[in-house]
C-alpha cells in the first residue's frame, strides 16, 4: 500500500483515475437507483428497520437480484484503483464474500419466507449476480 510517513494513503498511478471515476459514478448511480426503487416500488428503504413492503422486480432488479451490492462493490473497486494496495483488495474481497454469504444464508431465505411463490418465481427468472456470472456458472455445469 502506498502511504507517506504519517500513514496516510497516497494516490496510486494517475492513469487509474479515469477507470476509478467511472466505477465511482456507476456505483453511486446504481446504489441511488436501487434506493429509489425500494422507496417508490417497494414502499420501503434498504434499512432493515423499514424493508420494502412489496417485492422489487423493476429497474435494475429486472437483470440481477442484487444490484445494490454490486453498486457498493463498484465503489470499493474505485477505492482500490485510486489507492493501490493489497490491504484494500483484501478488504474489497472480504466485503464481496460477506455480501455473497449474507445473501445466500440470510437475505434469500428471508425474502422467500416474506414473499413466497412470487420470490421463488423471480429467483428462477433473474440471476443472483447478473447475466454474465449466471452464463459463466451455467457453462461450468
Amino acid at each position: 500500500m502506498l502511504s507517506d510517513t504519517s500513514g496516510q494513503l497516497q494516490p496510486a498511478n494517475p492513469g487509474w483515475a479515469l477507470p476509478a471515476g467511472i466505477c465511482l459514478i456507476l456505483g453511486s448511480a446504481i446504489y441511488l437507483r436501487c434506493v429509489w426503487d425500494f422507496a417508490i416500488e417497494g414502499l420501503g428503504t434498504p434499512a432493515p428497520i423499514d424493508p420494502p413492503k412489496k417485492l422489487v422486480v423493476t429497474g435494475l432488479y429486472r437483470r440481477t437480484r442484487n444490484p445494490m451490492f454490486q453498486g457498493v462493490l463498484l465503489l470499493l473497486l474505485a477505492e482500490c484503483l485510486l489507492f493501490a494496495g493489497p490491504a484494500l483488495l483484501i478488504y474489497a474481497a472480504s466485503i464481496a464474500l460477506f455480501f455473497h454469504t449474507s445473501v445466500v444464508f440470510h437475505e434469500e431465505p428471508g425474502l422467500a419466507s416474506r414473499f413466497g411463490a412470487s420470490y421463488n418465481d423471480y429467483c428462477r427468472k433473474v440471476p443472483r449476480w447478473g447475466f454474465a456470472l449466471q452464463k459463466f456458472s451455467s457453462d461450468l455445469a
